[in-house]
């Protein structure tokens, strides 16, 4: 896909410039910024590079930068950096993320590494026979060092835990805390709540108790960690139908989830959100961003749905076609900048 001019003009050449001027963000500053999917995409996996699933490019990567986002939510899936539970990562998919995240860091922007694998390896549940927590932590024991110490890489345990129950997640949620901090990683780490991980859902019933009840039992030994939320707006919250019909009830669910941290203590990203090329979507994103701005001693961030390179016509994307910008990208562009001070001294990432 084509983007636009000038903003992009000669891919490499901008890329370059992007990289010579780009200043290490501080660990402390809100942030903003869209997932880059791809590394996810292909329903046959491992599937092979390059026609199942790509990585998002360079190009791509510095738009994103050049819009004054300063973090990229990084989708991929776990079979494929490690096809045998409890068996070394394979070295050509690793140096495909790794060099991703390089290009990401390289541009002065953070990564969150996201294994987008909704509580399972290939078709199985994170804690079941085939998949027990010790193979989910072994994942992670190996992760983790890889970019251990580094404030510009927050790891995300698993994205949007589905078809499981917030009791039988809440280990799978310890084990991998517990093993991250094992390898003396120290990063920032995100934990995700059950039922795609939705504000919509954060009180929702279930056996054994809602995420909001569940939740309070997570266990960080360094305490350095944060909830990844989701909430699209659209009739069923899934982010697949055209109108944007159920915006006050999404803000009234953010409303609701940030007061449960504040009560709790504790402090969330709101790693996924979008909508559709209709003005009733812009502005429903525009009250979802401008609501999460304001609370930077909850919220450290958010990450929109999403740039990729392979989105063709997909009405949430976000990236940039022969017409120029998305829609949806500008409805929030002037929420991007971080103009208060403590936006740019985030309190929500600071260390407790």
């Amino acid at each position: 896909m084509g983007l636009p001019e000038p903003v992009l003009r000669g891919g490499a050449l901008v890329l370059a410039a992007l990289l010579s001027l780009a200043q290490p963000v501080a660990a402390a500053e809100c942030l903003r910024g869209a997932n880059a999917a791809g590394a996810e995409f292909g329903y046959n996996i491992p599937g092979v590079f390059g026609r199942d699933y790509t990585y998002p490019s360079a190009k791509t990567l510095a738009y994103l930068r050049s819009k004054g986002m300063n973090v990229v939510r990084l989708p991929f899936r776990w079979e494929r950096l490690q096809p045998k539970l409890d068996a070394p990562f394979d070295p050509v998919e690793l140096k495909r993320l790794t060099d991703t995240v390089k290009t990401i860091t390289d541009l002065g922007m953070t990564v969150v590494l996201d294994p987008s694998n909704f509580a399972k390896h290939f078709d199985d549940l994170v804690g079941s026979r085939r998949v027990p927590l010790s193979s989910f932590a072994d994942f992670w024991r190996r992760l983790a060092p890889l970019w251990a110490g580094r404030d510009d890489v927050i790891y995300l345990v698993m994205n949007e835990p589905a078809y499981i129950d917030a009791k039988d997640w809440l280990p799978a949620n310890n084990a991998a805390l517990a093993a991250i901090r094992e390898t003396g990683a120290d990063n920032f780490v995100l934990v995700a709540g059950t039922i795609w991980t939705a504000a919509v859902h954060w009180y929702a019933d279930q056996p054994g108790g809602s995420n909001a009840e569940v939740m309070r039992g997570v266990v960080d030994p360094m305490n350095h960690f944060g909830f990844d939320i989701h909430q699209y707006l659209d009739d069923d919250y899934s982010g697949t139908k055209p109108a944007c019909n159920k915006v006050e009830e999404a803000m009234e669910a953010l409303k609701r989830v940030t007061a449960w941290m504040e009560e709790t203590g504790n402090r969330a990203f709101l790693g996924e959100f979008g909508g559709y090329a209709r003005p009733d979507c812009y502005r429903g994103l525009a009250r979802v961003v401008g609501y999460l701005n304001s609370r930077p001693d909850i919220w450290l961030g958010w990450s929109i749905w999403a740039a990729g390179d392979w989105w063709g016509d997909y009405p949430l994307s976000i990236q940039p076609n022969e017409n120029g910008d998305r829609p949806q990208l500008t409805a929030i562009e002037r929420f991007i900048p971080r103009t208060r001070p403590e936006e740019k001294s985030c309190k929500a990432l600071e260390r407790r």
